[in-house]
């Protein structure tokens, strides 16, 4: 298997973004032949498109797309006038960058409504981390874009969450409920902590929450019952098309304006040129 595939692969599992950077097409004397790829990441890359100058100019321009928010690109490139190779001939590159989505969720409990919620959050563009404490709950095969795992210790389970993560408890069991919630609570970094239960559960989860000394503040964050009011029923499908509805309402509020995201934005710019301009070895067709 070729390195930039093992390399995807392992960024996707680890959520690094990267850029695929592919040889759209080589005319002429170029050091690699149309279809070769690289994957290029923030401090290494995998696979090669040739070496030389070509493949530095291409390297330097995959990381300035990393550290912006550009989408695809090509870009043509004449070895001899425009990079001083040896080479003379010319490639087209397309650029192609692949970044994890950055929505994280946490589902605690996979019951039926759990179970429901992550069937309908495989469409989504989101990763999920979904614990349950209970042998064999946990399916062996969960959507791609889910990290199904055994829940051990509740405070270290929270405290392993990404930054900005939406939270939900869904547990069986009331005692591990409360412990997941008031450990969620206690990381401001977390924009939403739902508790699947009534109201009558909401005012005795507030008073435990109180009497053991989290802050006001803290408590008030809590969502409970969770899913929009007046959607669905109480069906676990019925529930979880309620809580998918209301995290989407929740993560489109916390989303800057269009137009601040436009202006946050800048065009990937082009390294400067290496001292030397040497060729790693060029392939004419038909030699």
């Amino acid at each position: 298997m070729p390195a930039w595939l093992d390399a995807l692969a392992a960024c996707d599992r680890a959520g690094q973004p990267a850029v695929l950077v592919t040889l759209l097409s080589a005319r002429g004397s170029t050091p690699r032949e149309a279809g070769c790829k690289m994957l290029v990441v923030a401090d290494a890359q995998y696979g090669t498109i040739g070496g030389g100058t070509l493949e530095y100019r291409c390297t330097g321009i995959a990381r300035a797309m990393l550290e912006g928010t550009a989408g695809p690109r090509v870009q043509d490139f004449p070895l001899g006038p425009a990079l001083g190779q040896c080479c003379g001939g010319a490639a087209s590159v397309l650029f192609e960058p692949l970044r994890p989505p950055d929505w994280h969720i946490a589902i605690f409990g996979a019951g039926h409504v759990g179970t429901a919620l992550v069937r309908l959050l495989a469409y989504l563009p989101c990763r999920v981390a979904w614990r349950d404490s209970r042998p064999g709950a946990l399916p062996a095969d969960p959507p791609a874009n889910v990290v199904a795992r055994p829940l051990a210790d509740p405070a270290q389970a929270v405290m392993e969450l990404a930054p900005g993560s939406a939270v939900l408890v869904m547990t069986h069991d009331h005692a591990l409920d409360f412990e997941l919630v008031a450990a969620a609570l206690a990381r401001p970094d977390f924009p939403f902590v739902g508790l699947i239960g009534s109201a009558t559960k909401r005012a005795r989860f507030l008073r435990r929450l109180a009497a053991s000394g989290l802050p006001a503040g803290s408590i008030a964050r809590l969502v409970c019952p969770i899913g929009l009011h007046g959607v669905g029923g109480k069906l676990p499908a019925e529930i979880a098309l309620s809580v998918a509805a209301q995290l989407l309402q929740a993560r489109g509020q916390a989303q800057p304006p269009i137009a601040a995201q436009g202006a946050a934005q800048g065009a990937a710019q082009e390294p400067a040129m290496p001292p030397t301009a040497a060729c790693a070895g060029c392939t004419v067709p038909g030699r």
